[in-house]
């Protein structure tokens, strides 16, 4: 007989299913197609076809694989890195060091949040342009390494970081440098995961700025490449399919990789 406890929690379990089955079913839907023909795709088949050679190999004549995916690495790697690197010495900066104009300048700093980035792509192109930087991965990743809402969330998660081990590392003669890569990023490291998934997604996803700016069929990433697929006269909606899986694995990878850490980070905890 169910109690009334579990009565009550019908219709969340019915709730959660709605979501998940939603979460879930656009990857099915990406694996069942990269099995089936483009007219399969088109009218919808939700069935496992026999087409996923001939995808893969339509995909391999269209796309330099190992070169675009050597471009997406680069510009996911190097943006992260220097993102989670400027974003977590800001974060440290505005909570450690205290001054009468901090919090104005943190606040400055958290109104450029209300600016569209569709507002500061033509300024940025002419930019970029008269530095003599377009078409190249540096363009497009140092829009994205001061990244405002990593800053505030690294200040966030410092609050918890203990201020006794920064005093006592200071009475042991630790400059602030060695303060900061010595203690806090190892103290800090669920932080850093957290943020690591969220800067690596949005740069390996990114779509729009390196359209802008990314010109040549050498430079290009896998967005725009499977862009371009899509966008044919006749597109190859199998090796469209094959370019989005492959897309996605890597991201896949490093989430489930660091779930545990990722939770912990967005909780806040700090591990010790």
């Amino acid at each position: 007989m169910i109690s009334r406890t579990q009565r009550d929690l019908i219709p969340t379990y019915i709730f959660l299913v709605i979501i998940a089955f939603l979460s879930i079913f656009p990857f099915f839907w990406m694996i069942v197609s990269i099995t089936n023909t483009n007219s399969d795709i088109f009218s919808g088949s939700m069935s496992f076809g026999s087409n996923l050679i001939n995808n893969f190999n339509s995909f391999n004549e269209q796309v330099d694989l190992v070169r675009v995916l050597w471009n997406t690495t680069k510009v996911a790697v190097m943006g992260t890195f220097l993102t989670l690197l400027i974003a977590s010495l800001a974060g440290y900066g505005f909570e450690m060091f205290k001054s009468r104009v901090r919090e104005r300048v943190y606040q400055i700093i958290l109104l450029t949040m209300m600016i569209p980035f569709a507002a500061l792509m033509i300024p940025l192109f002419t930019l970029f342009a008269k530095s003599g930087l377009l078409d190249t991965h540096i363009a497009v990743v140092l829009p994205t390494v001061a990244w405002v809402y990593i800053i505030f969330y690294f200040r966030q998660s410092s609050k918890a970081f203990p201020a006794e081990l920064r005093e006592a590392a200071r009475v042991d003669g630790m400059n602030e440098w060695q303060i900061f890569f010595f203690i806090y990023v190892p103290i800090m490291r669920s932080t850093y995961a957290a943020a690591f998934i969220i800067v690596f997604m949005a740069n390996w996803n990114n779509f729009l700025w390196p359209l802008i700016v990314l010109q040549s069929d050498e430079m290009k990433t896998i967005t725009l490449v499977i862009s371009s697929l899509s966008s044919a006269y006749t597109p190859d909606y199998g090796a469209v399919m094959v370019g989005t899986v492959l897309a996605t694995i890597p991201t896949l990878v490093v989430f489930f990789a660091m779930q545990r850490q990722f939770v912990q980070g967005m909780l806040g905890s700090i591990k010790q």
